[in-house]
């Protein structure tokens, strides 16, 4: 079974064309959401962060603090490559294993910071890059997440697009049906 990457930066539209996909009952591993499940479902990952990086960041229930998590990891390189040495390994098995589950003809795994990770190198076998402007994407990070645009913009500067190894580009400043018809295209089309 093939694997396509969907990438691309915050608010570019990977959830949309993602959305799109599994309409079409195409399994997408939304790799944001399923992390946010590792960590409730592993108690011990978000201990060895806490270890890791010299800081408490449970809830007094107990559960991660994903809000002191994003400002600390947003805000201090160091610490966001202390905490992807811990997850990523992790969020690799998770995807094998979900994948290997998977009956399609292929598997979309969604993460905008994927390609520039050498824990994932050699699971794609193509990869789709998402993009937009970055007033578009600014707004849309915005509207969605309640941020101000400083932190939007603090959370842009930690991604990087890929310069290559990128199979097609779905251009998503148009309308709904251009995003539409733009992902027929790129993963439906006899070519």
């Amino acid at each position: 079974m093939q694997t396509i990457i969907l990438t691309g930066l915050i608010g570019s539209g990977k959830s949309a064309v993602s959305a799109l996909l599994a309409a079409r009952g195409i399994p997408v591993y939304d790799s944001d959401a399923r992390t946010k499940a590792l960590y409730d479902k592993k108690p011990a990952l978000v201990e060895s962060m806490e270890k890791a990086l010299g800081v408490p960041l449970r809830t007094p229930e107990g559960k991660l603090d994903r809000k002191a998590l994003a400002s600390l990891i947003f805000s201090n390189p160091r610490a966001r490559e202390q905490v992807e040495a811990l997850v990523y390994p992790a969020v690799r098995a998770d995807f094998i294993r979900w994948r290997s589950r998977k009956k399609a003809p292929f598997v979309v795994l969604e993460s905008a910071v994927i390609l520039s990770k050498p824990i994932f190198n050699g699971l794609a076998d193509r990869v789709v890059l998402v993009t937009a402007s970055r007033l578009i994407r600014e707004r849309r990070v915005m509207a969605r997440d309640g941020l101000s645009l400083e932190e939007v913009r603090r959370r842009m500067e930690a991604q990087r697009l890929p310069e290559e190894g990128i199979d097609a580009v779905i251009h998503n400043d148009g309308t709904p049906e251009q995003l539409r018809e733009a992902v027929e295209q790129v993963f439906f089309s006899k070519k």
